[in-house]
């Protein structure tokens, strides 16, 4: 990759837009770090209680943004869980399925939606953060004026921050290099880490086992990295014969080809999904009922039966999401019309059923890799029962982190190539 992005400095066109982004990433870092006006200095969020919460993971993509209680603390978490509602109510939503498919300007109406959506969930987070905090700690929130005109000038400024985050996100995709969202995600984690490690190393001059630590997790990051890299590019390759067929006097077809079913094809997706899924609704109680703390007691992100429950819907939203994004009837249709089948399995309805039951076991792998993954953390803080220098890591190096940093690494490498390519005419002409 680094080979990739030298030879991609060497290119006029390429390296302006390698600028371009690095300044827009370069803002929204600085933007991470400008306190928002209404908290009191001193007031920091907790994400540290363990496992994957909502908090935890909006404070992970963000880069510290949310425990630091800046403007644009709220990151790209309200565009990305918008981009996963729609997507999932355009599966469900035949209106939306058809806008979908109609070409540019359905896509454009589809983003219009997504942001109106995140706009709508920047507004319910920044109320419940707001709330929450305030309810946690009453000297949050600066004294001087009335709590509601403080709480709603918050409120305002952190969904304002929200939304300027979609707009940096937006720019990198068009001026730049890569997917914007995964990028600002991306630099997000990574600074995470980094602040993580050297808390870290601050805390070994008041206790030397704490080297041990870093040690320990320095070896298991980079064991899970190359685990996540070869889950990532593993997938089952089903052969494809076509048959030969003339037309006029030319012959065409008779080629062999590969349906490729990757392992980890719906990549963090269920993670995401099950967390939001299990997490939401203690955002909601923090907003109406700040008082009530039974949910946190029972469903806590370090209790079993949310350890429990997490894994169970990862499973289901593995297969949901291999459901709609993998259709072996369609695609058996697509064979069969294009003289193509499957060695030794007849076409039509056989074919179907050979792929959905290919898919299937693929599926349970890929969701049992990523349930285990998923619950690394909250298993992590169960086995050692410290939350301080151990706990700062297992947050910072989180699996789910590592995974997103996996693939927007690998997916800017591609891009990175086929722009070069694009470019590079010599071989074509010679």
């Amino acid at each position: 990759m680094f080979k990739t992005i030298i030879n991609a400095f060497k290119i006029k066109d390429i390296r302006k837009k390698i600028l371009i982004t690095l300044l827009l990433l370069f803002i929204y870092r600085v933007g991470c770090w400008i306190p928002a006006v209404g908290f009191k200095p001193d007031a920091v969020i907790d994400t540290t209680n363990g496992g994957l919460s909502i908090f935890s993971l909006m404070n992970l993509v963000s880069g510290g943004a949310l425990s630091n209680c800046s403007i644009l603390a709220l990151g790209v978490t309200p565009y990305i869980t918008a981009s996963i509602v729609i997507q999932l109510l355009t599966v469900a939503i035949p209106p939306l399925e058809r806008l979908a498919k109609s070409g540019e300007d359905g896509r454009r109406k589809i983003n219009l939606y997504t942001r109106i959506a995140a706009l709508v969930l920047a507004l319910a987070q920044s109320i419940g953060i707001v709330v929450g905090m305030n309810a946690f700690d009453p000297n949050a929130l600066w004294v001087g004026a009335p709590t509601w005109l403080i709480g709603i000038g918050l409120v305002l400024i952190l969904t304002g921050g929200a939304m300027f985050t979609v707009w940096i996100g937006e720019r990198i995709t068009d001026l730049g290099i890569g997917n914007g969202m995964s990028l600002l995600i991306f630099v997000g984690i990574l600074s995470s880490a980094a602040s993580a490690l050297g808390q870290a190393f601050k805390l070994v001059g008041d206790n030397i086992n704490y080297l041990w630590y870093i040690v320990i997790f320095v070896v298991a990051v980079i064991a899970i990295f190359a685990l996540i890299v070869f889950v990532d590019g593993a997938e089952r390759r089903v052969p494809v014969q076509y048959a030969k067929q003339m037309k006029g006097r030319k012959m065409y077809g008779g080629q062999n080809t590969y349906i490729p079913i990757r392992v980890n094809g719906s990549g963090v997706m269920p993670i995401i999904l099950a967390s939001t899924f299990l997490t939401f609704p203690q955002l909601i109680i923090s907003i109406f009922w700040p008082n009530v703390t039974w949910y946190q007691e029972w469903l806590g992100t370090n209790s079993w039966l949310y350890i429990v429950l997490t894994a169970v819907f990862i499973l289901l939203f593995s297969f949901f999401y291999a459901k709609i994004t993998f259709d072996p009837n369609d695609i058996s249709k697509r064979i069969q019309q294009q003289g193509g089948f499957i060695p030794g399995i007849r076409a039509g309805k056989p074919t179907a059923e050979y792929l959905g039951k290919i898919s299937g076991r693929i599926t349970l792998f890929g969701a049992i890799f990523l349930a285990g993954i998923a619950l690394i953390p909250s298993l992590a803080f169960k086995a050692i029962g410290d939350a301080t220098g151990a706990g700062i890591l297992i947050n910072a190096f989180s699996a789910t982190g590592l995974m997103i940093v996996v693939s927007v690494a690998l997916e800017l490498d591609k891009q990175l190539e086929a722009q070069m390519l694009m470019r590079n005419y010599k071989g074509f002409l010679n």
